[in-house]
């Protein structure tokens, strides 16, 4: 999970992203997805998508794979950021 080519993307608000997150990630809040939906297909090849527990990024994970994006959902922040420091 853990490489060059995947990029994770935190989909929290603001305020939680400021609270602590995957080093590295991309804050681009869920209420946001759709509007920069470009902007997020210039992201990579791979993106992840986290939160709080796993319920915002996986309606995200769901909205970008109907649009032919490759993602994959993270589930917690936290969860994803212990899986990157493992590997």
């Amino acid at each position: 999970m853990n490489n060059n080519k995947t990029i994770v993307v935190d989909v929290r608000t603001p305020g939680e992203f400021m609270g602590g997150n995957v080093a590295g990630s991309i804050n681009i809040p869920l209420q946001e997805i759709e509007q920069r939906l470009e902007e997020i297909k210039s992201l990579g090849p791979k993106l992840i998508l986290c939160c709080a527990s796993g319920g915002r990024s996986g309606q995200a994970t769901n909205y970008l794979r109907s649009c032919g994006i490759d993602c994959d959902n993270g589930g917690s922040w936290m969860d994803v950021n212990y899986n990157f420091q493992k590997n």
